[in-house]
């Protein structure tokens, strides 16, 4: 398969015509006292970039990462950058119009939860102005919330460098269900001091390896499928009567 275009080192000479853009979306937010701020972002990343390289198509391109995203709900801890939900609507808008002057599809990759309902905001907005957009998460089914097994494995094969495993700690580990009216009130530091959402203790880098591969596996089967709901979310099928 071709190697993708990787947007930042490209001339625009080498720039594909139509291109497929894949864009990753992440944050700036502590994740805990073991994981780094770029969490979101290098996850986000690197599922796009390997996305990229096994697509099936001509003209691949990989964006820059966005590492600000709308992180409030880790307000509470210092080092977390939050733009909040109007900038980041803002800039996905003002971005994907640009994009489209010139690219043929734009999909968004996101790293991080809060962003969720911008993205939806976003793309339907988009999609109704007539934009190809479409957006996807890189979580894998049944992980834990915030900064626990699964983000710390994920981290250990990313950058092993950066974690900082002799600092992991459980934190709240509830259901994000349980959770989340919580959240919503308090922030994550009014439910655990110490930034986890979930328990990392336990964590691999093989671990983090076959999360990292089946994220992978699922987007590039959502990006080559094409299918997308009302609000710009790529699915694996789009329910019956919806546009």
């Amino acid at each position: 398969m071709p190697e993708p275009v990787e947007l930042a080192r490209a001339t625009w000479p080498t720039v594909p015509e139509r291109a497929l853009v894949l864009v990753p979306v992440g944050s700036t937010e502590q994740h805990g006292p073991h994981l780094p701020f770029h969490t979101d972002s290098t996850i986000a990343e690197a599922v796009a970039r390997r996305v990229a390289r096994q697509l099936p198509y001509q003209g691949v391109v990989l964006a820059p990462t966005f590492a600000y995203g709308a992180s409030g709900e880790h307000a509470g801890f210092p080092g977390t950058l939050s733009i909040g939900h109007e900038a980041l609507h803002a800039v996905l808008v003002e971005t994907v119009r640009s994009l489209s002057l010139w690219a043929g599809r734009v999909v968004l990759l996101n790293g991080h939860g809060g962003n969720v309902t911008t993205l939806d905001a976003a793309c339907a907005q988009l999609r109704y102005e007539g934009h190809d957009v479409a957006w996807l998460g890189c979580a894998p089914p049944g992980g834990d919330a915030h900064a626990g097994r699964t983000e710390t494995s994920v981290m250990l094969h990313l950058a092993p460098g950066d974690v900082r495993l002799s600092e992991a700690a459980p934190g709240d580990t509830r259901p994000l269900t349980e959770l989340l009216p919580h959240l919503m009130t308090h922030g994550v530091c009014g439910v655990s001091p110490n930034g986890v959402l979930g328990d990392p203790t336990g964590a691999t880098a093989e671990e983090g390896r076959a999360l990292v591969e089946a994220m992978v596996s699922h987007a590039v089967r959502l990006v080559t499928a094409g299918r997308a709901d009302p609000r710009g979310r790529l699915v694996t099928a789009v329910p019956q009567g919806a546009a």
